[in-house]
């Protein structure tokens, strides 16, 4: 229209942007991963290693340290992208930006070290403290589904096996199995955080000779080296033997557990949908949430739905370091850098996604008991026919013709069911029949679905071994 100017837009929206970044992930992990962190570990990095090649006697001043200290995250991104496209390094480039604003300090940045000095061990500093976000976000919906299990605990529902009604259980019951899946991730999450170790200062190709040079063959002087940066960045233990690279095979392993966590949040969140289908359980719904553009009535479960993509994305994610590992010829080739950029970060942005989510879904459960109590007495009926036969035995009758009456009364219910599409009337049934009389004063409490929920309740309250 006339007299309207257009709005500028802004240059982030002129290019891709990841949805996990942009639309998902929660800050503390995006920063976790974000370049600002990244080189300012660099530079932590490099400051550790002339802060202990100083302390074991070579020519460096405290004020070459200080002024290190005093520019961790004084990075000049645009001089570095410049520096990069020229040297075609991304580590000499940062080598050099750093020393650009820590001119007394330039000469000795990066003694003796490697790229993957740099690279690797912040990788290594990332990944575990990626573990230690993700970690209280798990127990949050451990903690979560315990609370929703314990209120509960005694409401009879229908069980499945191959998606078709078995027994009954409890809804309580069904969240103990979730929450004992997210337990083992737990568990696994917290050991391949503790199994992570450093790369430490290994040298070129992990035989430290630049620094056995640098200490004129002092072997005692590199292993105590190798024991200050790693101490100093916050971690016990090495590799103890590493080629130019820590081995990829800790990539496999931090990846493997996250990939299994996937599977787990898939599966419970396949679960939640299904019973949104049943309308027996449904996830939180704001007031003014749109389920659907086209059906104003639908409350789509959306929230469950993309834990399920991402957690999809996230099983997806272990085949590159599997294939990344599987060729690292020798002692390194470079084929692992560009797909650990992106596998890495995408795996823990993912798991940080679906852990948020899933907390939002299971602190507010929603349950519908008077569904639930309906869709057990469609199947009910059809399950308690055997403790019928065994009333009517105790009663006096012949369990041989009981089964006769039973199976004709189940099979003229099923029929209504199925093809007339009415309610289960075999109950009715049996209260009409004269040969189920001397139970009909029974039939109440032999179809209460508390009996037929075995030890579902008390099992919730057992203690592992």
């Amino acid at each position: 229209m006339a007299g309207l100017e257009k709005t500028p837009v802004s240059q982030e929206f002129m290019k891709y942007r990841s949805p996990l970044v942009s639309r998902y992930a929660s800050p503390e992990m995006s920063f976790n991963f974000s370049d600002m962190n990244k080189f300012t570990k660099w530079r932590q990095l490099w400051t550790f290693l002339a802060k202990s090649e100083k302390n074991l006697g070579l020519d460096i001043t405290d004020e070459q340290i200080a002024e290190m200290e005093n520019n961790q995250s004084n990075i000049d991104f645009e001089l570095a992208a410049a520096e990069e496209k020229k040297v075609r390094h991304d580590v000499m480039a940062h080598v050099h930006t750093f020393g650009q604003c820590c001119p007394k300090s330039a000469p000795i940045i990066h003694l003796g070290a490697t790229s993957a000095y740099v690279g690797d061990n912040t990788d290594l500093i990332v990944m575990r403290d990626g573990f230690n976000i993700l970690l209280p976000k798990l127990a949050c919906v451990i903690k979560c589904l315990a609370d929703f299990a314990q209120k509960q605990k005694d409401l009879p529902c229908l069980s499945y096996t191959h998606l078709q009604p078995a027994q009954l259980s409890t809804v309580g019951k069904r969240a103990c199995l979730w929450m004992q899946d997210l337990l083992m991730d737990l568990r696994n999450l917290e050991q391949a955080r503790d199994n992570i170790r450093f790369r430490g200062v290994k040298g070129t190709t992990g035989t430290q000779a630049s620094f056995l040079a640098l200490f004129e063959g002092d072997e005692e002087k590199v292993e105590k080296l190798d024991k200050m940066v790693t101490e100093m960045a916050g971690f016990k233990q090495t590799y103890m033997v590493c080629g130019q690279t820590y081995s990829r095979k800790v990539d496999i392993d931090s990846l493997n557990v996250l990939a299994s966590l996937g599977a787990s949040v898939h599966k419970i969140c396949t679960d939640i949908r299904l019973l949104a289908s049943f309308k027996e359980l449904e996830e939180p719904f704001e007031k003014d949430q749109i389920g659907s553009s086209a059906m104003p009535y639908k409350r789509n479960p959306m929230r469950s739905e993309r834990c399920c993509a991402l957690a999809r994305h996230l099983i997806c994610l272990v085949q590159d370091p599997l294939m990344t590992a599987s060729v690292q010829w020798m002692e390194r080739t470079l084929d692992d850098s560009a797909n650990r950029r992106i596998s890495l970060p995408e795996a823990f942005l993912t798991a940080d996604i679906i852990l948020s989510t899933l907390q939002n879904i299971t602190e507010g459960l929603v349950v519908y008991p008077k569904v639930i109590e309906r869709r057990i007495n469609q199947e009910l009926p059809f399950m308690a026919t055997e403790n019928v036969i065994m009333a009517m035995v105790k009663a006096g009758g012949n369990r041989q013709d009981c089964h006769e009456q039973i199976r004709v009364l189940s099979q003229e219910a099923g029929r209504v069911v199925k093809q007339e599409g009415g309610d289960n009337d075999l109950v009715d049934r049996i209260k009409k029949s004269d040969y189920f009389k001397p139970i009909h004063d029974e039939l109440s409490s032999l179809l209460d679905p508390k009996t037929f929920i075995g030890r579902a309740p008390s099992q919730q309250k057992m203690k592992s071994n």
